[in-house]
């Protein structure tokens, strides 16, 4: 049988073969069950034509090969991420986010009972776990509503920010509803929405919460038709009172020094309003800014930015790539007394955009590594009290945060974590414009079903319950507010015996040690003495060490 009819085709053959013994059936007469084998020759018949309709095709070998029985791999390769998380997956087990660490938001966001029985989960002897330690005399804090001030000495309209903000993530990316409902969280909230490099859209202003005015290198919502820079469009909305802060991305975690192009298919009306691009055109985020193109031009169109606002605190997102193009924005801090209100170092763990596999998995320094570097830089040229550092990249709990704290940020953005509170499922579909919770689509359809004031109220509550949580864990430490807390509160286990706190572990430098000298640091040693203020080009040493292993 097998020569004349390979296994392989048996599911096919026995679709015809029901499908004619049910024809025979209702066409003959040959049985008084008419409904039944109504619906046998309806299913025997659709199974049939899907199998005809894998036998001609030409574009899947598979389907030729398998006709029927290879849309079975179609089924479970398209639901695999859900059952994976729902079924495989252990509480414990983080890809990209814990069951654990969703619930807890969920949990958080509805404002219902978020406590743990019978023990922790995890295992405290793994290399890697970390705990606070606490003190024998707890503090007692009334309020958990820890604000930061964010303004330089070059700053007019300071802004006093919440300690856990929304990240960056764009309308475009994100739905309006969605956007709709962050905002208006984050106004309940007292705490600031970052607009994502995709502009101030008519949704960010519409609920009238605190604004975070993103500008990527499209420079959409202060675009000139050729796509430079506009300082006349740029005033229209930085002037606006509910934004707050303006800040110059310079690379994301989720692909960082990678551009973007939304296709002219998907730049509707309400898009195009909002980047200020025409319909029909491209998109196109170029991978660099235009309007500079040297450490100390950045420094220049961030005061430039600060001045046009109307002095409003003004700074830039980067995620850390090569050390030398950071030492040499740092150097053009020290050598021109430009410095920006502000810098967020965003992680290469960040993804709420969709990324090539390569760049999500091993392109940008990780936060911790980032940040350190960031803070022990501005430590070390006596610029750490004029700058405020914002972290994100996968915080989202009490202890990530102050983890974050410890290690010199001074406040914590979270998008991720948001959105979970919106609802997302972590369905892993954001790039498909088929998000099935309504959050990461443009499909009206769906995103119509997300209903803004109860998840404006999770937005809220997500973030309240987050700091409560906060607030027990520094008053158990004894401290009275996060900016208190340092890397010697925090413990990692590093072996199964040995234990080290953050300050142990890592090296952080001394006040004013990059001014005349260099601290005793492998990356300060490299590449410090050869970055420039005025060139982002690799250090000469850099391109000689490679010349020489090319020779």
């Amino acid at each position: 049988m097998e020569k004349w009819l390979p296994s392989r085709f048996v599911p096919f053959a026995l679709c015809l073969a029901v499908l004619a013994l049910a024809l025979a059936m209702l066409l003959g007469g040959l049985s008084d069950k008419v409904l039944l084998w109504r619906w046998v020759a309806a299913i025997s018949g659709g199974l049939s034509l899907v199998g005809s309709a894998d036998m001609a095709q030409r574009r899947h070998t598979l389907h030729r090969n398998f006709p029927i029985t290879a849309h079975i791999r179609t089924f479970f390769e398209f639901f695999r991420p859900m059952l994976r998380q729902y079924v495989v997956e252990s509480d414990t087990e983080r890809v990209p986010f814990s069951h654990i660490e969703r619930a807890l938001v969920y949990q958080r966001a509805k404002n219902v009972e978020d406590k743990r029985p019978f023990g922790s989960e995890l295992d405290l002897y793994a290399t890697q776990y970390e705990w606070i330690n606490h003190s024998l005399a707890p503090a007692k804090i009334e309020s958990h509503d820890f604000r930061i001030a964010i303004g330089g000495p070059q700053c007019r309209q300071p802004y006093s920010a919440s300690v856990f903000n929304i990240s960056a993530m764009s309308f475009g990316s994100l739905s309006a509803n969605a956007i709709r409902a962050l905002n208006e969280g984050a106004r309940r909230g007292g705490f600031y929405h970052d607009t994502g490099e995709g502009s101030l859209s008519r949704y960010h202003r519409e609920m009238g919460g605190d604004i975070c005015w993103e500008i990527g290198s499209g420079y959409f919502g202060c675009r000139s038709p050729d796509g430079s820079f506009s300082l006349e469009k740029f005033v229209e909305n930085a002037t606006s009172a509910q934004v707050k802060m303006i800040e110059v991305k310079l690379s994301q975690g989720a692909k960082p020094g990678h551009g973007g192009v939304l296709p002219a298919a998907k730049v509707s009306a309400e898009i195009a309003e909002a980047r200020g691009v025409p319909m029909g055109v491209d998109c196109v985020s170029p991978a660099a800014h235009s309007a500079f193109s040297t450490p100390r031009g950045l420094l220049e169109f961030v005061a430039k930015l600060r001045e046009q606002s109307g002095g409003k605190p003004a700074g830039f997102k980067l995620a850390l790539g090569h050390p030398w193009e950071w030492f040499g924005i740092a150097k053009a801090m020290h050598e021109s007394g430009i410095a920006p209100d502000f810098i967020v170092v965003d992680g290469g763990e960040g993804g709420t955009g969709a990324a090539p596999l390569e760049f999500t998995d091993h392109v940008g320094a990780p936060l911790r590594e980032a940040l350190l570097l960031v803070h022990n830089t501005l430590v070390g040229l006596n610029l750490r009290d004029k700058v405020r550092l914002g972290a994100s990249g996968k915080i989202i709990t009490g202890f990530d945060v102050a983890r974050t704290l410890a290690l010199g940020a001074d406040w914590c953005n979270a998008a991720r974590g948001f959105m979970f509170a919106l609802g997302c499922i972590q369905s892993r579909q954001c790039h498909t414009d088929r998000c099935p919770t309504g959050i990461a689509t443009q499909d009206p359809s769906r995103w119509n079903k997300l209903d803004v004031p109860d998840k404006a109220e999770r937005v809220h509550m997500f973030h309240d319950n987050t700091l409560k949580a906060l607030k027990e864990l520094i008053a158990a430490s004894g401290l009275s507010h996060p900016n208190e807390i340092g890397p010697e509160h925090i413990i990692r286990r590093v072996t199964s015996t040995e234990v080290r706190s953050l300050s142990a572990l890592y090296h952080f430098v001394k006040p004013g040690e990059l001014i005349g000298g260099l601290p005793d640091h492998a990356v300060f040693r490299v590449f410090w003495n050869a970055a420039r203020a005025d060139s982002f080009a690799p250090p000469r040493n850099v391109l000689e060490q490679h010349h020489t292993k090319l020779r």
